[in-house]
Parts: structure tokens; C-alpha cells; sequence
């Protein structure tokens, strides 16, 4: 299998211990208090600060207290908080919003949560979803495993979403990286049966490790369409009739910058088997 290069884009997320014994469906996970933890998990996540512009502000303050919230210590009842039953699917490390925002209006069917740490991202993101009316959109910001840990219930998930996480490239820090077995088998817990994990990254090395991971997790088979995109095209991961998300991202500033570069891009889209 032909995998490729990558530059880093922070990510919103962390490497997690074990993940929570599985519920039945419909059960909430037990809480893991970070606090308690006698060995701390190392992030994914650089902490990153910037201060918002006046109309950042401006539209954060009429905006954030319906679609956003801090990642909590309860569990997240999205009916509630959308205002509607819908497909749940959550995107780790939103970043902007660029690809957030164009998919949540092409699939306006779904509910989408964006999970971000990184504060003036998310105030460009809320801007947009004002000025555009975007109404199934709701975000998060924090740990995004915490979220799929402490908050998310056992096979709620439509679809998971992670597109450029940091790939931390030097070996020494290769165990910041979020896709690790033990964060996989924790999102293959989340989804439903059907459900989709699709992962886009531009480093080689990165790549490789997330086929790796994703193809011993024995809950997830990959999808046969998912070629590399650079040598596929996208018409052949774009959305199928049988599944239950898009695949087609918009090219993102980040992205376009990888692809000046040389980088070919890689995605990797795997589905929640039923046992």
C-alpha cells in the first residue's frame, strides 16, 4: 500500500490510556478524572494562545453560549443541544472550520461536532457559522478524547472525522500522536455499527502507522473505494450510495500548501463492523 507525506496541523486531541470498558448501547462511559491519574496522558495537542479580534469577539459572545460549550464532566445529550434526532458525527481537531463548515452545509441531514483546543480557530469557525446560518454545527472545545471518553455513549456515532493531526514527526515524540491502537479502539467503540472513521493525512511516515493501527483493530474493515487520494482521484472517495457520510473534503489552505509541496494526501476510511 502506497502511503504518504504529511506537515503538522494541531489537532485538538490526546494519546488516551485504555479505553472504557465497553457499555450497552445507549450507556454512558464512566468517567476517567485526568486529575486522578497517577501517570497523566501525554496530548497530542500544542497549547497554543491568541487573542480574538473585536468582531471575533464580538460574534463569540452571541454565538458560543448556543452552539459551543467546554468539554465537561457529563454526558453530552445532542438531541438536546441541536434540537433534533439526527446522525451524529464528530470531527477531532477542526482546526479553522474550512472543511467543517463546507461539509456540515453539504450534509445538512447530519449533526456535526467539531472538537478544537485552539481558541481564535474556533472564533474564525463561529464567524462563519453566523454569517452563513449554518445551523447543524455545534463545537467543543478541549480534549476531544476526553469527549470520546467521558462524554460520547457507546455506538452513538455516525462518524468520526480526523484530517491532518500533527504527525509529530521525530521519533521522540512519536507517542503524542493521536492515533494510536488504544485511541482507535476507543473511536471504534463510539461508532455505531456502519459507522465511518475517515482520516486524512499528508506525512508518510504518519500515514503508515494509521493504516497500521486501523487495520488491526479487529471492530473496523476498510472501505475497498478508499485508494490514496493523489492516485485514486477524488471522484473515488466521494460519498457512495451506501454510505452513511461524504468523503469529499474541500481543499483547505493547509492542504493546498502540501500539495505545492510535493506531499501526496492519504485517506484512510475504515467502517464499524456488526458483530
Amino acid at each position: 500500500m502506497d502511503i504518504v507525506n504529511d506537515a503538522a496541523n494541531p489537532t485538538a486531541e490526546s494519546v488516551p490510556g485504555p479505553p472504557s470498558t465497553p457499555s450497552a448501547p445507549g450507556d454512558h462511559p464512566r468517567r476517567h478524572r485526568t486529575g486522578s491519574r497517577l501517570h497523566p496522558r501525554v496530548t497530542s495537542f500544542r497549547s497554543r494562545r491568541g487573542a480574538l479580534t473585536a468582531t471575533q469577539q464580538q460574534s463569540w459572545d452571541r454565538m458560543w453560549p448556543v452552539i459551543g460549550r467546554e468539554v465537561a464532566d457529563e454526558p453530552l445529550d445532542a438531541t438536546g443541544w441541536f434540537g433534533r434526532d439526527a446522525p451524529l458525527v464528530i470531527e477531532i481537531g477542526c482546526g479553522t472550520g474550512t472543511a467543517t463548515a463546507a461539509m456540515a452545509q453539504a450534509e445538512p441531514h447530519l449533526n456535526l461536532i467539531g472538537i478544537e483546543v485552539y481558541r481564535p480557530g474556533l472564533a474564525q469557525l463561529v464567524q462563519r457559522i453566523e454569517r452563513d446560518g449554518i445551523d447543524n454545527i455545534r463545537l467543543m472545545r478541549g480534549d476531544a478524547v476526553d469527549v470520546l471518553e467521558n462524554m460520547v455513549a457507546t455506538a452513538s456515532l455516525t462518524g468520526v472525522r480526523v484530517f491532518f493531526p500533527d504527525p509529530w514527526p521525530k521519533a521522540r515524540h512519536h507517542k503524542r500522536r493521536l492515533l494510536q491502537s488504544t485511541t482507535v479502539a476507543l473511536i471504534a467503540d463510539r461508532l455505531r455499527p456502519g459507522g465511518v472513521l475517515h482520516v486524512a493525512t499528508d506525512h508518510a511516515g504518519y500515514a503508515e502507522h494509521i493504516y497500521r493501527v486501523g487495520q488491526s483493530e479487529p471492530r473496523l474493515a476498510r472501505l475497498p473505494q478508499t485508494a490514496d487520494r493523489s492516485a485514486a482521484g477524488a471522484d473515488e472517495t466521494d460519498r457512495d450510495e451506501t454510505a452513511p457520510i461524504g468523503f469529499e473534503r474541500p481543499v483547505t489552505k493547509f492542504e493546498g500548501k502540501a500539495h505545492r509541496a510535493g506531499s501526496a494526501i492519504t485517506e484512510l476510511i475504515w467502517e464499524k463492523i456488526d458483530q
